[in-house]
C-alpha cells in the first residue's frame, strides 16, 4: 500500500499568523500551557482563542490533553506543540526534523510527567507577569527563561525559573522557586547554597523568589529564614497574588513590588550570561 507524502510545511505557512508564531515559540520553549493561560497572555475574547486553539489542531500545529477532575467534571485543555508545530520550531532554529513518533512521545511524557502541577504552576507565575505587562505599558518582561535554559545558562542552580522584569528605567532580575508544597521545608532552604555559590563565582545577586501556594507554608518558611545570615535575598509571596504587585516579604519588612527588590547583575565574567563582548544583553 503506498505511503502518504508528508505534509510540506510551505502548506502550512499562509495559514500561520504573527500571534501563532508567538505561541509556538512559547510552547518550544515552555513546554505546555492551559487555555486561560493562553487567552490572558495573546487573546483578548476567550471564544476567539477556543476557536483559533482547535484550527492550530487541526493544522497539526498544536497538540492537547486534558485529565478527569475529582469529584466529576475535566481540567482544562493543556496545549503544546504537535507534530508540524515541532517540524515548524525546528526549522525556525535549524534543528534536525522530529519524526512523527518522536512527536508523540514527547507529548505523551509531557502528559504523564509527575512534575506537570510544578511546570504549569512555574508557567503561571510568566503568565501573570506577562498580562500585568500587557496592561501596564511602562512595564516589561524582558527575560523568562525555563528551568531547562535556566539550568543551562547558569550551570549550577536548579531554579523554576528565571527572568528580567522592568518597569520604566528600573530592571530587576530574579530566580523563582514554584513551591507546590510537596518538598519539606527545610530542602527548600537548602537550595539557597547553590545561589550563594553562584553570587561568590562572580554571578547575578538575585532575589530567589518562593512562591508559595498559602499564607501558612510562607509564615514556616520565613521561621526557618530567621537568623539566617548570607548573601542571598529572598521574598516571599503566594499563588493568590499578582507576582508584579506590592506582594513580596523579604522579611521583617513591609512587602514591596517585584522591582523593588534588589538586584544585581553581576560581575562581566565567562560563565555570567547577562554579558557578552558588547557589555549587558537582554
Amino acid at each position: 500500500m503506498p505511503q502518504s507524502r508528508p505534509v510540506s510545511l510551505l502548506a502550512i505557512y499562509p495559514h500561520i499568523t504573527s500571534r501563532d508564531r508567538q505561541l509556538l515559540q512559547l510552547l518550544d520553549d515552555h513546554q505546555v500551557l492551559t487555555t486561560d493561560q493562553i487567552h490572558r497572555m495573546l487573546f483578548l475574547a476567550r471564544r476567539t482563542c477556543q476557536i483559533r486553539l482547535g484550527e492550530l489542531a487541526a493544522l497539526g500545529l498544536l497538540d492537547r490533553f486534558r485529565f478527569a477532575r475529582a469529584g466529576g467534571g475535566s481540567q482544562p485543555w493543556h496545549w503544546t506543540l504537535g507534530h508540524h508545530g515541532h517540524r515548524f520550531q525546528a526549522a525556525a532554529h535549524h534543528r534536525p526534523e522530529p519524526t512523527v513518533r518522536a512527536s508523540r512521545q514527547s507529548v505523551d511524557r509531557l502528559s504523564a510527567n509527575p512534575k506537570l502541577t510544578h511546570l504549569l504552576t512555574a508557567n503561571e507565575f510568566f503568565v501573570r507577569l506577562t498580562v500585568h505587562a500587557r496592561q501596564h505599558p511602562r512595564a516589561r518582561l524582558d527575560r523568562w527563561w525555563s528551568e531547562t535554559m535556566t539550568t543551562k545558562q547558569f550551570r549550577t542552580i536548579t531554579a523554576d525559573g528565571h527572568g528580567l522584569w522592568s518597569v520604566a528605567d528600573t530592571t530587576v532580575g530574579f530566580f523563582l522557586e514554584a513551591d507546590t508544597g510537596t518538598e519539606p521545608l527545610g530542602r527548600v532552604v537548602a537550595k539557597l547554597d547553590r545561589y550563594a555559590q553562584l553570587i561568590r563565582r562572580g554571578g547575578p545577586r538575585y532575589p530567589v523568589l518562593f512562591w508559595l501556594g498559602s499564607e501558612q507554608r510562607e509564615e514556616h518558611l520565613h521561621r526557618l529564614l530567621r537568623g539566617r545570615h548570607g548573601d542571598v535575598a529572598v521574598a516571599t509571596a503566594t499563588h493568590a497574588t499578582d507576582p508584579a504587585e506590592a506582594v513580596w516579604l523579604p522579611g521583617a519588612t513591609d512587602r514591596v513590588r517585584l522591582a523593588e527588590l534588589p538586584s544585581d547583575h553581576g560581575q562581566p565574567v565567562a560563565d555570567n550570561p547577562n554579558y557578552d563582548e558588547s557589555g549587558f544583553v537582554l
